[in-house]
């Protein structure tokens, strides 16, 4: 080590800031290291003056329109609504599909349309009849035979889990049916890899983002899907239950700081115009909201339920957590932009900025469409099949409902882009650093300028020597 090097600082630094001040970068390692600089108290307060009431107010409507649990009611035993067990397949043997089909129309020999070809194969294929035994429930240890068309989508095989679904009214050789296969262990085994990779990646703060996902969860199946069941707006259940998830996830994931008050800020704004924009078009373009046999079921179980509303809030909860990720990346961005050059007004500052947004905008504009698209695949290829115009196609309930779905919410995350950038960048240039601040800067400036001045005029000692 040199002797300069082991020289204490003239003007009062230690060894231990020797680090931070070598090689003239004293300034640049005071914001390229660690989470931003806090703001003013000053500024703080306004802050808080604007986020306490709005969380305050979601508080109040959660107490007020908490639900207790989903109201109780008479199963159908259609679709969804059954009573359900589970079964274990324990034996499967092949069969002549003559000996099982004997009670069908005999086949009329024309294969060319799908009713002639699904009875050639019912008389003249290998079907399997499986045996089903009842694992869960009061008839646990009871088994029933369950028949398999060649042709079905599910076929089943020894050894495999299943749901069976209960008649209880049923005769008793029909009360028992299978309904489904049994997913549970491959879905744990993936969600197991998510949450590891989740942690490995993310550490403590990936950590905190399951966390933050597991409440987000919680408020969904206790509050919102129950307080809609027992008749409350379904509007104002997904605004108190967004904004709720959105306050827990973005300050547990994020921290409790300005910069993620910017964002909740940004998203709480977005999410007010999603809330408007889905509104108007829903109610211009007549959508119902009821347009399959699960809504339709849901209508029919509880009447009082205001489907178009239930359609407007699935798009809010549906737009918040794209929302998040939006208003994050551009109040960071902003903030970064600011350590790295303190001197950016704000105008700068929103320009650099938004060339940032403006890629995250093309990147989830286009992520929306294709999952939209994804969902709706099968329904677009029986549009395709039956050789239906464009026109056509978008103006059918069942596709105009997601169109709107789609451009609400994308114009909402448009929007949230210039919102955010904004409201970050008038945040971080109106804020101004205490005394203790501005000393500390003024101190950071004099290290500055004894490190160039250091450099300007030729060292003596060991410095002299490094240089040859």
């Amino acid at each position: 080590m040199t002797s300069s090097q082991q020289s204490p600082d003239p003007h009062g630094h230690g060894p231990e800031d020797g680090p931070g001040h070598q090689g003239g970068h004293g300034h640049g390692h005071a914001h390229s290291h660690g989470p931003a600089e806090p703001v003013s108290r000053h500024l703080r307060k306004v802050i808080a003056a604007v986020l306490i009431p709005f969380a305050t107010a979601v508080l109040v409507g959660l107490v007020v329109l908490w639900p207790g649990g989903a109201p109780s009611h008479e199963r159908t035993g259609v679709g969804f609504d059954r009573q359900t067990e589970q079964g274990k397949v324990v034996a499967v043997q092949q069969i002549d599909c003559a000996d099982v089909n004997a009670a069908q129309v005999p086949p009329t020999g024309d294969t060319t349309t799908p009713q002639g070809r699904e009875a050639v194969k019912g008389q003249q294929g290998q079907c399997a009849k499986a045996t089903v035994e009842v694992t869960s429930g009061p008839e646990k240890g009871r088994t029933f035979t369950e028949i398999v068309q060649p042709d079905a989508p599910r076929q089943l095989h020894e050894g495999q889990g299943v749901v069976i679904a209960y008649a209880p009214d049923a005769p008793k050789d029909l009360q028992y049916s299978v309904t489904d296969v049994n997913r549970k262990l491959p879905i744990t085994v993936l969600a197991g890899i998510f949450a590891l990779a989740v942690v490995v990646v993310g550490r403590m703060r990936g950590v905190m983002a399951l966390i933050a996902l597991a409440v987000s969860f919680l408020i969904l199946t206790l509050f919102i899907l129950p307080a809609i069941l027992q008749g409350s707006n379904p509007l104002v259940v997904a605004v108190v239950g967004a904004s709720a998830i959105m306050l827990f996830a973005l300050y547990m994931c994020h921290g409790l700081s300005a910069r993620t008050s910017v964002a909740v800020l940004g998203t709480l704004i977005s999410l007010l115009l999603i809330g408007l924009l889905g509104s108007l078009f829903i109610d211009w373009a007549s959508l119902s909201g009821n347009t399959d046999d699960n809504t339709g079921l849901i209508h029919g179980l509880y009447p009082e339920i205001d489907m178009s509303g239930l359609l407007l809030a699935g798009i809010i909860i549906g737009s918040l957590g794209v929302l998040d990720d939006v208003t994050v990346t551009q109040t960071s961005a902003v903030w970064e932009l600011h350590q790295a050059d303190p001197g950016m007004g704000p105008r700068g500052l929103y320009r650099a900025a938004i060339r940032i947004g403006r890629d995250h905008i093309a990147s989830v504009v286009n992520t929306l469409f294709l999952a939209y698209a994804g969902a709706a695949l099968p329904l677009l290829l029986l549009f395709s099949i039956a050789q239906s115009s464009v026109g056509t196609v978008a103006n059918s309930e069942l596709v105009a409902e997601e169109i709107v779905r789609t451009l609400v919410g994308s114009i909402g995350l448009v929007a949230s882009v210039p919102i955010t950038t904004a409201l970050a960048a008038l945040v971080v240039s109106a804020d101004r650093p205490g005394a203790a601040g501005a000393a500390g800067a003024a101190e950071s400036a004099g290290a500055v300028g004894r490190v160039g001045s250091t450099k300007r005029r030729p060292a003596r000692g060991g410095r002299r020597r490094r240089a040859k």
